[in-house]
């Protein structure tokens, strides 16, 4: 019998409150679900505290990836036709029992959808503004570097995360971020899986924007869930690395001075604003 939801995550040395904390969040909300939670940790010293019969563990003894983690899952949940939903989670986020419901009811209500993002906040309830338009080369460099100019970034991000929408309204968004990425599974297998070519960082972008093509990629306020959000990239060397390394993969798949489709895409998301 196929499943409504399965979801995965993917961990790598986490803090293993938060991680109990986002998989009890989807096995508490959810029946007759798959949770597969990929770990690309050293070792396996997280498998005796997620034995659970909804539970998938797999250990990779190796850092995969984020994008590449995932995918392990997603093959197989596509290959046997597993569920028709899958939730891609991150191991520092949480969320009430209604959500998966709801964006589940919206979802089959609307077939030209391919993926949803609920309302993301932190947990003292500030807004996460998580929606995006698709990033040029020099919105990557000045929102990482040029953080001591508040004026210069703040104005940019006033359009490059969609702030002029007010966040209260279900709107397209051809970036949707990669911690609650809530996808058809037929959209997925009309587009293929996250680019493996991508370590860590902007393969939710690739992904995004791939499914944006063919489905309606969506922000949906009345469902909202709570994260973490540890930025990593912003206290180690090394995901920082990542960080440049995935950007520079992503910008020579896509182009960087000239994208044609980036263009579209995004002027196409601010019309709707403008009329």
């Amino acid at each position: 019998m196929q499943n409504k939801i399965t979801a995965s995550i993917v961990i790598y040395k986490n803090d293993l409150r938060l991680l109990k904390e986002a998989a009890d969040s989807f096995l508490n909300s959810t029946q007759d679900s798959t949770l597969f939670i990929i770990d690309n940790s050293p070792t396996d010293k997280c498998r005796e505290h997620f034995q659970h019969p909804r539970i998938r563990y797999i250990f990779n003894n190796k850092n995969l990836g984020f994008g590449a983690g995932h995918n392990i899952a997603l093959k197989e949940v596509l290959a046997e036709r597993v569920s028709l939903y899958h939730i891609i989670l991150n191991p520092d986020v949480y969320f009430e029992v209604a959500v998966p419901a709801n964006i589940y009811s919206f979802m089959e209500k609307n077939p030209t959808v391919g993926l949803v993002m609920p309302k993301v906040l932190y947990p003292d309830g500030r807004l996460q503004p998580l929606c995006k338009l698709l990033p040029s080369p020099l919105t990557l460099f000045m929102r990482r570097f040029l953080q001591f100019i508040p004026f210069w970034i703040d104005r940019m991000n006033h359009w490059y995360e969609m702030r002029f929408s007010g966040y209260d309204k279900v709107m397209d968004v051809p970036f949707l971020s990669g911690c609650f990425m809530f996808l058809r599974t037929d959209a997925l297998r009309k587009v293929g899986l996250f680019d493996e070519k991508i370590f860590l960082y902007t393969e939710d972008t690739d992904l995004t924007r791939r499914i944006h093509k063919h489905y309606r990629t969506l922000f949906f306020p009345d469902a909202t869930i709570y994260h973490h959000n540890q930025r990593g990239s912003y206290k180690s060397l090394v995901t920082l690395m990542h960080h440049m390394f995935s950007a520079i993969k992503y910008f020579n798949k896509w182009g960087w001075f000239i994208d044609d489709e980036r263009e579209h895409f995004n002027q196409r998301i601010l019309l709707k604003f403008s009329e």
